[in-house]
């Protein structure tokens, strides 16, 4: 394989941790992947992901031995807080992260996402969170928010009893969480409870046209009292006082599943580049480079993906900026958070269209990469973060009008 850049051509060189805190023996060649010098261990995965994204596509989630790996490259102690041991990473440079493992796999990418998720944890009580982390800040945590399910509040517990749907990540995970109602304090968000996997059913039911390997399964609970500090208001007051929680949370779930179609649509116009170059129509047509009209559709989506790209990454920057100096983001600019995600999720997705429109018929087969592409990037746009309304929704802000959506900002 050659060398995985970042999709501006930028080197990736991340700064984590040379060994992870889980190992399994599912993968005895794992232990390469965690054992490796820390500027190598993205590489390595990407590299794991290639092989073995063919596997997950099939048996429909990424297994405990690659979870390790992510571990290995940073990507569960991305948004664990640093006093607990973590990276709490600027929002771009995990992004940035998400972006290039999607465009090997849009599955991978996908849950490797929820490394982000640590963020909502930061609303838990402190001395909850020290016991999380006590064996080491990488921590696998995956959830079912919906639908909420009421839970009466006995003696200082919940109890906990329902399904719970799209639970990406699942099967992987050291912590699982489910939403419950938040209560009278709760300002009408919901409230998500903390559970251990063996407290748990998982409903193996992920059967959908793409993002195969995501296993966003069913969460079953059979009645489980959950003390109340081990449950959190999602998007509630942070108990940590370090940037990262500071930083918008709901926009910040928004983007991490919105990067993903930027790395699709990445991985389908270079697809796209190198057979137009090389390849002759099954007609003995001149080959597709020679087709005018292949290299100005191609040029244009270039445009349109770098431009969505750059607009995604500077509202980024520029957010965490203000809320490393001022301790909170603008109404605006929160706004401009969630449009930024739905733009790159349709324009990524658009790219994919452009590239498979292109192929002609040889982008039909199965084993075509565009298929795969296709199907995923579809799949990413059809969530409830990066639909039509965010743009409702970010044009009332800017008006100075209060968003009909719940929690947009």
């Amino acid at each position: 394989m050659g060398q995985y850049r970042d999709a501006d051509n930028t080197s990736l060189t991340p700064a984590v941790p040379a060994r992870a805190k889980e190992q399994t023996n599912e993968e005895p060649h794992m232990t390469s992947v965690a054992e490796a010098p820390a500027q190598d261990t993205l590489t390595a995965v990407l590299e794991l992901v290639d092989r073995r994204r063919e596997e997950f596509n099939t048996n429909r989630f990424v297994p405990k031995d690659v979870i390790a790996a992510f571990k290995a490259a940073g990507i569960y102690r991305a948004a664990t807080p640093r006093q607990f041991g973590g990276d709490a990473l600027p929002p771009a440079e995990f992004l940035r992260k998400i972006e290039l493992i999607s465009t090997v796999d849009a599955s991978s990418g996908w849950v490797a996402s929820f490394g982000s998720a640590l963020v909502y944890l930061a609303a838990l009580p402190v001395d909850t969170q020290a016991e999380l982390y006590k064996d080491g800040p990488d921590l696998a945590f995956a959830g079912g928010l919906f639908p909420v399910q009421k839970a009466e509040l006995r003696n200082g517990a919940f109890h906990v009893k329902g399904t719970w749907k799209f639970a990406s990540g699942c099967k992987g995970a050291d912590l699982l969480g489910v939403g419950i109602a938040g209560g009278e304090s709760a300002a009408g968000k919901p409230r998500t409870a903390l559970l251990r996997p063996d407290q748990v059913t998982i409903q193996d039911n992920w059967d959908v046209i793409g993002l195969h390997g995501t296993g966003s399964h069913d969460l079953i609970v059979d009645g489980v009292d959950v003390d109340q500090d081990w449950t959190f208001i999602r998007g509630g007051e942070p108990m940590i006082d370090e940037p990262l929680y500071h930083y918008p949370t709901i926009a910040y779930a928004a983007q991490v599943l919105a990067v993903v179609n930027l790395g699709v649509g990445r991985a389908a116009l270079d697809y796209a580049t190198q057979i137009g170059a090389g390849r002759t129509g099954i007609t003995g047509a001149p080959k597709l480079a020679d087709r005018a009209y292949y290299r100005i559709e191609l040029a244009k989506a270039e445009a349109l993906l770098r431009s969505a790209r750059a607009f995604f990454y500077e509202i980024t920057e520029e957010t965490y900026a203000t809320v490393v100096a001022t301790g909170r983001a603008t109404d605006a600019q929160k706004a401009l958070l969630r449009l930024a995600s739905t733009h790159v999720a349709k324009v990524g997705a658009q790219a994919v269209n452009t590239a498979y429109s292109l192929s002609g018929t040889a982008a039909i087969y199965d084993g075509n990469p565009l298929q795969r592409h296709l199907r995923d990037s579809a799949v990413v746009t059809q969530h409830a973060f990066l639909g039509d309304g965010m743009y409702d929704g970010t044009g009332s802000v800017l008006m100075g009008q209060p968003p009909l959506i719940p929690g947009f900002i």
